[in-house]
C-alpha cells in the first residue's frame, strides 16, 4: 500500500484511499477505477456522485446501547492502567446496536458533513474530524477533542473552561504536533481550542478542534505513503502514548473497530485531503450498528463518558459542518 500510494502520488495520479483502525485493511483506488454505485464520497465538497438521490423527510435513529454496567466494566479497565502509569488519555469506544428507518445509501444522501463515505452497502462514514491536508508543501492536522450539547445553557463556556476537556484537547494537540513532527519541519499550532457548531437529527453539538501546521520537503509526493503510515494510527482516537494505549483499546474493547476510526482521504495529483473515520455506521447481517467513544483521563466520572459516548450517535443533517 505504502510503495502504491508512493507511485501513484509521484506520477501525479488522483486516487482515493481507505485504511482501517488496525491497518489490516488498505484500499488504494484511482478515481478512475472507482464504481460510484458501490462507493460514494464527499470530501469537502469534492465527490463522485450526484445529490437528492434518496431524499427522506424525517431520520429516524433508535439507540439500544450497551448497559451502563458493561461500560463501566471497560472503563474501571481503562483506569487501572493509568493508575499503573500505563496511560494518561485513552480513547474508549463501543458498539451500539441502533434501529433506522432508511438504507446506509440513503443516509449517506442525507447527511451533512466535511468527510462522508459510502462504502459497499458496509458502511458509511459522516464525520467531521480531518486528518491531514497536504498543500503548497504543509501538512496540516485537526484534532478534534471536546462535545457538547450546544443548546445548554453557556455551553460554549462550559466547555471551553472545563477542566478535564482542557486536559484532554492539550494531551492530543501535543501527541499529534509530536506525530507531525516525524515528518515534517517548522510545526506550529496555528489555531487552538476552537469551536464548530454541527446539526443533527435532534440536536445541535459544539466540538472543540485546534489546527497544527507543518513544512515538508518539496519532493514529497514520492513518500507520500511512508508520510501517511508514519502518522496512524490517528492520535485522536487512540491516545497517549498512542502505541502503549492502541495494546490497551484491543485488550479491553469488546469489538474490533474495523474501519471505524480508520481513515479516507482524496489525492487529487496535487494535493491531499483526509478525515478521521468517526461518526459510523455498520452493516452486519442486515442489522445496524454505530460505532462511538470519547477520552477517559483519571479524572473521567464513568457516566458523564457513557452519555457522550450516547450523544455522539447521531446523523449531521444539516447546517455546514
Amino acid at each position: 500500500m505504502i510503495k502504491k500510494m508512493n507511485l501513484l502520488a509521484k506520477k501525479r495520479i488522483p486516487f482515493l484511499f481507505i485504511i482501517d483502525f488496525d491497518m489490516d485493511k488498505n484500499i488504494i483506488l484511482p478515481l478512475d477505477n472507482i464504481n460510484n454505485q458501490e462507493i460514494m464520497f464527499d470530501i469537502r465538497g469534492v465527490k463522485n456522485f450526484k445529490d437528492n438521490q434518496f431524499p427522506i423527510k424525517f431520520l429516524q435513529l433508535k439507540k439500544n446501547p450497551v448497559e451502563f454496567n458493561f461500560y463501566k466494566k471497560a472503563f474501571d479497565s481503562v483506569v487501572e492502567e493509568m493508575k499503573k502509569g500505563n496511560s494518561f488519555l485513552l480513547n474508549l469506544t463501543f458498539k451500539t446496536g441502533i434501529e433506522l428507518n432508511a438504507s446506509l445509501k440513503e443516509v449517506f444522501y442525507s447527511s451533512h458533513a466535511k468527510y462522508k463515505l459510502y462504502y459497499r452497502d458496509e458502511f458509511v462514514v459522516f464525520s467531521p474530524e480531518q486528518f491531514v491536508i497536504i498543500k503548497d508543501n504543509k501538512i496540516y492536522s485537526y484534532p478534534m477533542k471536546g462535545t457538547i450539547d450546544a443548546s445548554i445553557c453557556d455551553a460554549e463556556k462550559i466547555i471551553i473552561n472545563d477542566e478535564k476537556e482542557f486536559a484532554e484537547h492539550i494531551t492530543i494537540v501535543d501527541l499529534i504536533r509530536n506525530d507531525l513532527g516525524m515528518v515534517a519541519r517548522n510545526i506550529k499550532v496555528d489555531k487552538f481550542r476552537y469551536l464548530d457548531k454541527i446539526k443533527t437529527n435532534n440536536k445541535d453539538l459544539l466540538q472543540v478542534s485546534s489546527e497544527i501546521s507543518g513544512e515538508l520537503e518539496p519532493n514529497w509526493r514520492k513518500r507520500l505513503g511512508d508520510i501517511i503510515y508514519s502518522l496512524l494510527p490517528a492520535g485522536s482516537i487512540t491516545g497517549a502514548p498512542k502505541n502503549k494505549c492502541v495494546d490497551i483499546i484491543k485488550n479491553i474493547e469488546n469489538y474490533k473497530r474495523g474501519f471505524y476510526t480508520g481513515i479516507f482521504g482524496l489525492y487529487d495529483g496535487e494535493k491531499l485531503d483526509s478525515g478521521v473515520m468517526i461518526r459510523f455506521i455498520e452493516k452486519e447481517k442486515n442489522k445496524f450498528y454505530y460505532k462511538s467513544g470519547g477520552g477517559i483521563t483519571i479524572y473521567s466520572d464513568a457516566e458523564k463518558e457513557y452519555n457522550e459516548m450516547l450523544e455522539k450517535i447521531y446523523v449531521p443533517i444539516a447546517g455546514n459542518d
